[in-house]
Protein backbone atom coordinates (compact mmCIF):
# COMPACT_ATOMS: atom_id res chain seq x y z
CA UNK A 1 0.00 0.00 0.00
CA UNK A 2 2.89 1.83 -0.27
CA UNK A 3 2.40 5.24 -1.65
CA UNK A 4 -1.69 5.03 -1.68
CA UNK A 5 -1.42 8.74 -1.04
CA UNK A 6 0.93 10.61 -3.20
CA UNK A 7 -1.65 10.59 -5.96
CA UNK A 8 -3.97 11.91 -4.18
CA UNK A 9 -1.90 14.61 -2.66
CA UNK A 10 -0.22 15.16 -6.09
CA UNK A 11 -3.55 16.00 -7.99
CA UNK A 12 -4.89 17.64 -5.20
CA UNK A 13 -1.66 20.21 -5.48
CA UNK A 14 -1.57 20.58 -8.61
CA UNK A 15 -5.71 21.45 -8.83
CA UNK A 16 -5.54 23.89 -6.18
CA UNK A 17 -1.86 25.15 -6.77
CA UNK A 18 -3.30 28.80 -6.93
CA UNK A 19 -5.66 28.51 -3.47
CA UNK A 20 -2.80 26.68 -1.49
CA UNK A 21 -0.41 29.79 -3.19
CA UNK A 22 -2.55 32.15 -1.69
CA UNK A 23 -3.62 30.63 1.53
CA UNK A 24 0.26 30.53 2.01
CA UNK A 25 0.61 33.96 0.86
CA UNK A 26 -1.52 35.32 3.26
CA UNK A 27 -0.40 33.45 5.96
CA UNK A 28 3.85 33.91 5.35
CA UNK A 29 3.40 37.70 3.77
CA UNK A 30 5.40 36.65 0.97
CA UNK A 31 4.55 35.51 -2.29
CA UNK A 32 8.02 34.12 -3.27
CA UNK A 33 8.60 32.22 -0.11
CA UNK A 34 5.11 30.36 -1.08
CA UNK A 35 5.86 29.71 -4.31
CA UNK A 36 9.20 28.26 -3.15
CA UNK A 37 7.52 26.07 -0.78
CA UNK A 38 5.03 25.05 -2.75
CA UNK A 39 7.35 23.97 -5.39
CA UNK A 40 9.50 22.44 -2.54
CA UNK A 41 6.05 20.11 -0.95
CA UNK A 42 5.41 19.20 -4.47
CA UNK A 43 8.94 17.76 -4.93
CA UNK A 44 8.90 16.13 -1.40
CA UNK A 45 5.48 15.01 -2.30
CA UNK A 46 6.48 13.29 -5.42
CA UNK A 47 9.95 12.01 -4.06
CA UNK A 48 8.65 9.86 -0.91
CA UNK A 49 4.66 10.30 -1.42
CA UNK A 50 2.48 9.05 1.96
CA UNK A 51 1.69 5.84 3.10
CA UNK A 52 -1.67 6.35 4.63
CA UNK A 53 -5.00 7.91 3.03
CA UNK A 54 -5.53 11.08 3.46
CA UNK A 55 -8.40 12.25 4.47
CA UNK A 56 -7.93 16.17 4.64
CA UNK A 57 -5.30 16.58 1.85
CA UNK A 58 -5.03 20.34 1.48
CA UNK A 59 -4.43 20.92 5.38
CA UNK A 60 -1.21 18.26 5.41
CA UNK A 61 -0.20 20.14 2.07
CA UNK A 62 -0.60 23.54 3.72
CA UNK A 63 1.24 22.32 7.01
CA UNK A 64 4.15 20.73 4.71
CA UNK A 65 3.87 23.92 3.16
CA UNK A 66 4.60 25.81 6.41
CA UNK A 67 7.32 23.60 7.79
CA UNK A 68 9.21 23.82 4.06
CA UNK A 69 8.61 27.85 4.49
CA UNK A 70 10.48 28.15 7.83
CA UNK A 71 13.34 25.90 7.17
CA UNK A 72 13.96 28.46 4.19
CA UNK A 73 13.61 30.97 6.26
CA UNK A 74 16.02 29.91 8.25
CA UNK A 75 18.08 28.97 5.63
CA UNK A 76 18.33 32.19 4.51
CA UNK A 77 19.09 34.04 7.83
CA UNK A 78 22.34 32.05 7.95
CA UNK A 79 23.28 33.90 5.08
CA UNK A 80 24.59 37.77 5.81
CA UNK A 81 22.64 39.92 2.85
CA UNK A 82 24.62 41.49 0.53
CA UNK A 83 25.34 44.90 2.12
CA UNK A 84 25.86 42.86 5.41
CA UNK A 85 28.74 41.62 2.61
CA UNK A 86 29.38 45.00 1.44
CA UNK A 87 30.35 46.63 5.03
CA UNK A 88 32.57 43.49 6.30
CA UNK A 89 34.36 43.92 2.95
CA UNK A 90 34.58 47.61 3.49
CA UNK A 91 35.60 47.11 7.49
CA UNK A 92 38.22 44.61 6.19
CA UNK A 93 39.86 46.60 2.95
CA UNK A 94 43.47 46.57 2.91
CA UNK A 95 44.77 49.09 5.35
CA UNK A 96 47.67 49.57 3.37
CA UNK A 97 47.84 53.10 1.23
CA UNK A 98 47.15 52.78 -2.34
CA UNK A 99 49.05 54.22 -5.16
CA UNK A 100 47.52 57.48 -4.88
CA UNK A 101 47.96 57.98 -1.23
CA UNK A 102 51.98 56.52 -1.86
CA UNK A 103 52.15 58.83 -4.15
CA UNK A 104 51.08 61.93 -2.59
CA UNK A 105 52.79 61.02 0.72
CA UNK A 106 56.33 60.87 -1.52
CA UNK A 107 55.72 64.28 -2.73
CA UNK A 108 54.91 65.90 0.54
CA UNK A 109 58.50 63.88 2.24
CA UNK A 110 59.81 65.59 -1.16
CA UNK A 111 58.74 69.12 -0.25
CA UNK A 112 59.37 68.82 3.48
CA UNK A 113 63.00 67.70 2.67
CA UNK A 114 63.37 70.57 0.45
CA UNK A 115 61.98 73.09 3.18
CA UNK A 116 64.18 71.10 5.73
CA UNK A 117 67.58 71.60 3.58
CA UNK A 118 66.99 74.94 3.29
CA UNK A 119 66.93 75.95 7.16
CA UNK A 120 70.00 76.96 9.32
CA UNK A 121 72.21 73.74 10.25
CA UNK A 122 71.53 74.56 13.82
CA UNK A 123 67.57 75.08 13.10
CA UNK A 124 67.58 72.02 11.38
CA UNK A 125 69.44 70.02 13.94
CA UNK A 126 66.95 70.95 16.73
CA UNK A 127 63.93 70.21 14.41
CA UNK A 128 65.68 66.61 14.10
CA UNK A 129 66.29 66.35 17.93
CA UNK A 130 63.32 67.28 18.98
CA UNK A 131 60.89 66.01 16.75
CA UNK A 132 62.50 62.85 15.72
CA UNK A 133 65.04 61.52 18.18
CA UNK A 134 62.18 62.78 20.95
CA UNK A 135 64.85 64.64 22.81
CA UNK A 136 63.76 67.37 25.23
CA UNK A 137 64.15 70.94 24.63
CA UNK A 138 66.09 71.38 27.66
CA UNK A 139 68.74 68.87 26.51
CA UNK A 140 68.98 69.68 23.01
CA UNK A 141 69.93 73.10 24.63
CA UNK A 142 73.03 71.30 26.94
CA UNK A 143 73.85 69.09 23.99
CA UNK A 144 74.42 72.16 21.63
CA UNK A 145 75.62 74.74 24.54
CA UNK A 146 72.85 77.40 23.74
CA UNK A 147 70.03 78.47 26.04
CA UNK A 148 66.54 77.12 26.07
CA UNK A 149 65.31 80.37 24.68
CA UNK A 150 67.61 79.75 21.24
CA UNK A 151 65.69 76.13 21.36
CA UNK A 152 62.46 77.20 21.84
CA UNK A 153 62.98 80.49 18.87
CA UNK A 154 64.20 78.32 16.57
CA UNK A 155 61.71 75.43 16.89
CA UNK A 156 59.15 78.29 16.79
CA UNK A 157 60.54 79.61 13.82
CA UNK A 158 61.31 76.11 12.08
CA UNK A 159 57.84 75.39 12.70
CA UNK A 160 56.40 78.63 11.03
CA UNK A 161 58.69 78.14 8.11
CA UNK A 162 57.34 74.87 7.54
CA UNK A 163 53.64 76.00 8.12
CA UNK A 164 54.51 79.03 5.29
CA UNK A 165 55.33 76.47 2.75
CA UNK A 166 53.18 72.92 3.65
CA UNK A 167 49.99 74.86 4.87
CA UNK A 168 48.32 72.49 6.84
CA UNK A 169 47.12 70.20 3.98
CA UNK A 170 49.54 69.74 1.66
CA UNK A 171 51.95 72.30 0.63
CA UNK A 172 51.27 75.76 -1.11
Amino acid sequence: MANDGQPILLDYLNNRYASLKRRLTQMLGNADLASDALHDTWVRVKDKGDQRPMEQPGAYLMRVATNIAVDIQRRQHRFLSGDDVDELLNEMADPAPGPAQTAQARSELDALTEIMDRMPQRRRVIVVLVHWEEVTQKEVAKRLGVSLRTVEYELKRAHDELDAHMGGNGKK
